[in-house]
């Protein structure tokens, strides 16, 4: 009996420009075998943009690699005199920001309400 193979979920972007940002809508999940083509999407976009909004409301799921592609296109926006927000994380990522304390650190100078639990 042959196993029948898992299906791949998938990461897919809408992004949206304004004048004054660049939104990244994220469906899926944020792990692995993803977790590169997060950063090939969003890293150009902060030298186009001085503030970049990634909207988690549609991702299911992040892992490690996931938390550290995030912590990459934090670097990268520093570096690039940009802005990187996170908006609409679910409960689960924010209990995942919370417990690696990653909130905090991304919400560096402004409020961080919005990546950790009430």
């Amino acid at each position: 009996m042959a196993a029948k193979p898992l299906p791949t979920p998938t990461l897919t972007f809408a992004t949206e420009k304004t004048p004054t940002e660049s939104i990244v809508r994220c469906t899926g999940e944020i792990r692995s075998d993803t977790a590169q083509l997060l950063k090939t999407t969003v890293k150009p976009l902060f030298s186009e943009s001085k503030t970049v909004v990634l909207d988690l409301t549609n991702v299911s799921y992040m892992d490690s690699s996931g938390l550290g592609a995030i912590v990459g296109l934090f670097v990268s926006a520093k570096a690039a005199n940009s802005q990187l927000k996170l908006i609409n994380l679910n409960q689960r990522l924010k209990e995942l920001f919370s417990i690696t304390r990653l909130g905090q650190v991304l919400a560096e100078g402004r409020n961080p309400e919005g990546l950790t639990p009430p």
